[in-house]
C-alpha cells in the first residue's frame, strides 16, 4: 500500500487515481472535523468538496516536512474557518454532532446539546473556530496555532474571550 507522500507524488505527475485514493483515506477525517461546523448534511457535503478541491489545487505546496495527515487537517480547518466566517452572514443552524448519537436521548442532554449549539452559532467565527478546536476536538493551544497560523498566545486569548462570550450568551439565555 502506497503511503500519502507517495501518492502525492504520482497525483503531481498527473494519476488522478492516487488522488482518489487519498481522498477516500482521509475522507472520514475531513468529514467528521468539518461536521462541527456545519448545520446540515448539504453544508457539511460542500464544505468537504471544498476541503478536498482546495486540497487538489494546494497539493504542489506540500513539502512534506510533516505528515499529508497534518497538512491536511491544517487545510481542513483553515475551509472551516472560511465556512464560519461566510456562515456569519446567513441564519445560525445547529451544527451537526457525532456525539449526539452516543449520549442519551433524554430530554435534558437533548436540550442542554441544542442550547450550547445555538449559543455556540452566535459567536464570532473565529471564536467558534477556536472553542470547537479546543473543547470538541482537543486539539492542542500547539496545534491550533499551527493549524491557523495564529501564535500560542494568540489562540488563548482566543480562546479566553471565546470562553467569556459564550459564558454571557448562555447568562442571557437563562434570564
Amino acid at each position: 500500500m502506497p503511503t500519502d507522500e507517495a501518492l502525492v507524488a504520482s497525483t503531481l505527475a498527473g494519476d488522478e487515481a492516487a488522488f482518489g485514493e487519498l481522498a477516500r483515506r482521509h475522507k472520514g477525517k475531513v468529514f467528521g472535523m468539518a461536521a462541527r461546523f456545519c448545520g446540515n448534511s448539504h453544508d457539511l457535503e460542500d464544505l468537504a468538496q471544498t476541503v478536498f478541491l482546495r486540497v487538489w489545487r494546494s497539493l504542489g505546496g506540500f513539502r512534506g516536512d510533516a505528515p499529508f495527515e497534518h497538512w491536511l487537517a491544517r487545510l481542513t480547518i483553515r475551509c472551516c474557518y472560511d465556512f464560519l466566517r461566510a456562515a456569519k452572514r446567513r441564519p445560525p443552524e445547529l451544527p451537526l454532532d457525532a456525539a449526539d448519537s452516543v449520549l442519551a436521548p433524554d430530554d435534558t442532554s437533548c436540550h442542554a446539546r441544542e442550547t450550547i449549539h445555538t449559543a455556540l452559532a452566535r459567536l464570532r467565527p473565529d471564536a467558534r473556530l477556536v472553542l470547537t478546536l479546543l473543547e470538541l476536538e482537543n486539539h492542542s493551544v500547539r496545534a491550533i496555532s499551527e493549524a491557523t497560523g495564529w501564535s500560542e498566545a494568540n489562540v488563548k486569548v482566543r480562546a479566553h474571550r471565546a470562553r467569556l462570550a459564550l459564558k454571557q450568551i448562555l447568562a442571557s439565555h437563562h434570564e
